[in-house]
């Protein structure tokens, strides 16, 4: 493991055996455990833990105090806010030990995960997904979806650049950042610009 294309603060661990990528940075009191791989540009926060075999795309944002534990693939663009956590096993007792049977956890492209959100495992959080700051998702979101609370609901639909989606009787709404176009059929959304 070469330490010259990433940046790692002096408290940071980094166990052998991980591939970081080139401009990633990793913060205070970190610890990146064996055979992780984080893509370029990341940026992990202070206090974050990353399980072995947890795979991060490029450009992946974790602020402080995540967890997230094997299992977890993240895509590219994806941001993990403060203190949210990500769960492994469905059913977990101190005594009975199941490491062998870790769930897998995909977040796709460009999704954001709100402050002390919770992931249970098992799930895909769709592209561009908005899930709130303190829900708790327990199942599948679609692409775009903008889900809040407890247990997570659906409520709307966010664009790409993170902007509430407001779809017109023929369903089309316009990011007003962006100018994105986008489509909402059998309540599904897609870009269409």
């Amino acid at each position: 493991m070469e330490t010259k294309d990433f940046f790692h603060h002096e408290t940071a661990v980094i166990d052998p055996g991980c591939q970081i990528g080139k401009g990633t940075r990793i913060w205070h009191f970190t610890h990146i455990m064996p055979d992780c791989v984080l893509g370029e540009n990341c940026n992990l926060g202070q206090n974050v833990v990353v399980s072995p075999g947890v795979i991060l795309g490029n450009n992946v944002k974790v602020q402080n105090n995540v967890s997230i534990y094997t299992g977890v693939i993240c895509e590219d663009d994806v941001f993990l806010g403060p203190s949210m956590v990500f769960t492994n096993i469905v059913n977990p007792r101190s005594a009975v030990v199941r490491k062998d049977q870790y769930v897998k956890t995909l977040v796709r492209r460009g999704a954001s995960i709100g402050a002390n959100a919770t992931v249970v495992c098992g799930i895909e959080i769709g592209a561009f997904a908005f899930i709130g700051a303190g829900a708790v998702v327990i199942r599948d979101v679609p692409p775009y979806a903008l889900m809040v609370g407890n247990p997570a609901r659906h409520i709307g639909w966010m664009s790409e650049f993170g902007h509430h989606l407001r779809f017109d009787v023929q369903g089309k709404a316009k990011c007003p950042e962006s100018g994105q176009e986008y489509a909402l059929e059998n309540n599904r959304v897609i870009r269409i610009s």
